[in-house]
């Protein structure tokens, strides 16, 4: 299909799912690099207390927890550069 033809069947809502190959499709930013942290076990143990209480993992816990507040300090970086 021509580049044209793609566009147009974008733009008029038609699927294009089809005219594409997904398995070269990537999710940008969203690609796993491993790391390794060490932490006390006094932490290991509040993080497995955490974890078990709202019944995921401690790998779960931890992305949610570092997400939560890079986002909250994107945030917070944000107004200080406008206000």
């Amino acid at each position: 299909m021509k580049a044209k033809d793609f566009d147009q069947q974008f733009d008029e809502d038609i699927d294009i799912t089809q005219s594409l190959d997904l398995s070269k499709a990537k999710r940008v930013l969203l690609e796993q690099k491993r790391v390794n942290v060490d932490f006390p076990t006094w932490m290991i143990e509040s993080l497995d207390r955490e974890a078990g209480i709202l019944g995921v993992t401690r790998q779960s816990i931890i992305k949610v927890w570092l997400a939560e507040r890079l986002e909250q300090a994107t945030l917070t970086h944000r107004s200080s550069r406008t206000g």
